[in-house]
């Protein structure tokens, strides 16, 4: 897993390269683009600003940018990570935007013009965000967050009115919402991921990955910082899975520990740059200086890991992906309660292994290396593409097998923070098409149907907060959520997109994605896409086979007109016509160079037809 490392400028021109193979408009698809991405990049070089800042666009559309809200926006210091925009969830037409110091639910049923439902104060952090039907999720785990979400802190070592660990909020009436219970864990929650299991709706389940030191014992009953062979009841080397009884939420307990760490050895590490180095050794002997509160970790040879920073779950398959510092771990989570370890990786290139995301068919996943923890430049010129990147791996017999690296293509500036972070699938049919966030690097939507060719289609980016200093800014999230990429701006608010048709991505292809729509949405849990029957999803295949020459250009357009016929008539003679066409659409498929596909056509033409009778 150690490519030969080269110079990221040249990593940026070979992407550019590898999109250049063609400047004609791809047959059949209306209003495509050319397929060369713009030369020279015009992310490099953007002018600085907060609600200025220059703006570089590919193949998307930005719908909307809505400024925080009064209580989240702070005019005086731009860049204050007191009022950090964090994760998002989604129910129905509202966001939840999680901040450092509470969160904010925007309506956008008119996503051009997103409207505020309510802006709650609570200090605690990083403020993760999940959803539930009428419950809200929020992680706590700042030293200073109150049970009460109070703003004078808390100034005592030891106090029972510090708030670490999972909020549980009733959001029945979203406009004010009522805090039901806070599940108190040890070191806190920096992230929460929501499971269902569809062997238990009585219940849900949080899975909570906790960064922070252990709290004393004093102060919640049972937490240790020790080492396991100095104490087994360690609250290290393990997570926490809370359940949340769905019609009495007041009982929320935990309800196991996983030691999902256990025997695993440090893991190997890159060196950075000598000015990284230096400034990271200021960096700890100014955290030596200042202390801090609660009971470390004890001090003594490099293990593995002793917590995830993020786990995402994909109950449809059984696993769960966890992101967890120097390992990325794969879970089996058929028992929700008790997950197990099954697979573990690492690599001397990565260096805090972050989030996960799997293949729809889930024969990938794909680990985001946070390198820097989202506050340095990590996409300089200096810096290798393999750091601070995605790593992709196959899925086979639950190994995963390395395959390549993605990372955001175009150098930024050292003063913007900028590394991989967040990001979902967008449901494209018969590919893995993902959007992703580079903090200040932008928003990123990458193809890795190959996992050894990963391929960026479409961007957006900005300039610095500043053009002379490091002020913390950029996408901390970028979800695709019923039809609108929408996206959470560390200091500049809440962004929707939409894809725009081009060489890479067809207009039947975004339309059969719109048709995939979702009661409320939690990246973490990933659900299996699966589209309807619709004219969109036939024509979408029809597009790719052209793309990729699976069908002969006579063929292509006679499969055109006869969807185009069949969709014109109705009843029996409709199902009749589709019928006809799938079986012949089955029988293409034998010749064609590109099967797999071609019979998905034909599925999805016959379920057209089944749906007409």
């Amino acid at each position: 897993m150690r490519p030969t490392p080269f110079a990221f400028l040249a990593a940026a021109a070979a992407a550019v390269a590898a999109c250049a193979h063609s400047t004609a408009s791809v047959p059949g698809m209306p209003n495509a683009t050319t397929a060369a991405a713009p030369r020279p990049d015009p992310r490099v070089g953007l002018k600085a600003g907060w609600f200025d800042a220059g703006q570089a666009i590919w193949n998307l559309k930005l719908v909307s940018s809505t400024k925080p809200s009064a209580d989240f926006l702070n005019l005086s210091t731009p860049g204050d990570n007191r009022l950090t925009n964090s994760d998002l969830a989604f129910t129905g037409n509202l966001v939840f935007q999680g901040n450092y110091s509470g969160w904010q639910v925007w309506d956008i049923t008119n996503p051009a013009a997103p409207t505020l439902r309510t802006a709650f104060v609570c200090p605690g952090s990083q403020s993760d965000v999940t959803v539930y039907k009428n419950l809200l999720f929020v992680s706590a785990e700042a030293l200073s967050g109150r049970t009460d979400c109070g703003l004078q802190g808390v100034q005592d070592t030891v106090s029972r009115e510090r708030a670490r660990g999972i909020r549980i909020i009733d959001i029945s009436d979203v406009a004010h919402p009522k805090p039901i219970t806070i599940v108190q864990t040890c070191r806190g929650s920096h992230t929460n991921t929501l499971v269902t299991d569809p062997k238990d709706p009585e219940n849900v389940y949080i899975y909570v990955s906790g960064s922070a030191t252990v709290r004393s014992s004093a102060e919640l009953a049972g937490c240790s910082g020790a080492t396991l062979e100095e104490d087994p009841n360690s609250a290290l080397f393990r997570i926490e899975v809370i359940q949340v009884p769905v019609a009495h939420p007041e009982q929320a307990h935990i309800v196991s520990s996983p030691r999902i760490f256990s025997n695993l050895a440090a893991p190997p590490v890159h060196h950075e740059t000598p000015a990284d180095s230096a400034a990271a050794a200021q960096r700890r002997a100014a955290r030596a200086t200042a202390g801090g509160g609660g009971a470390g970790r004890t001090r003594g040879p490099r293990t593995g890991p002793t917590q995830c920073h993020d786990i995402t779950a994909y109950p449809a398959i059984g696993l769960a992906g966890g992101a967890c510092a120097g390992y990325g771990l794969l879970l089996d989570i058929h028992d929700v309660a008790h997950p197990t370890r099954i697979g573990a990786v690492a690599d001397s290139n990565f260096s805090f292994w972050h989030s996960a995301t799997f293949s729809n068919d889930g024969d990938k996943i794909l680990f985001s290396d946070e390198w820097g923890g989202g506050t340095a430049p990590r996409c300089r010129v200096t810096d290798k593409p393999e750091w601070g990147a995605d790593a992709i791996f196959t899925l086979r017999n639950n190994q995963m097998e390395f395959q390549s690296y993605y990372k955001m293509p175009a150098p930024q500036t050292p003063q913007e923070n900028c590394v991989a972070h967040n990001g979902t699938l967008i449901p494209i049919p018969g590919r893995d098409v993902m959007v992703q966030s580079w903090y200040q690097g932008g928003i990123s939507v990458f193809d890795w149907t190959d996992p050894k060719h990963p391929t960026e289609i479409a961007y957006f980016d900005r300039g610095p907060m500043d053009a002379t200093k490091l002020v913390g800014a950029g996408y901390w999230s970028s979800y695709w959520y019923n039809g609108h990429i929408v996206a959470s701006e560390i200091a500049r608010g809440l962004d929707i997109f939409d894809l725009a048709p081009s060489a890479y991505l067809s207009q039947n292809e975004i339309d059969a994605a719109k048709t995939v729509v979702f009661d409320h949405f939690n990246a973490q849990e990933q659900p299996k896409l699966v589209w309807p029957p619709s004219f969109a999803l036939a024509r979408a295949y029809v597009d790719q086979l052209e793309r990729d020459g699976g069908l002969s250009r006579e063929r292509i357009a006679a499969v055109r007109q006869e969807l185009a016929r069949a969709e014109g008539l109705s009843g029996q003679t409709r199902t009749d016509a589709l019928t006809s066409l799938s079986t012949q659409l089955h029988g293409d498929a034998r010749s064609s160079s590109d099967a797999a596909r071609a019979h998905k056509l034909a599925y999805a033409v016959g379920d057209l037809a089944k749906a007409a009778m």
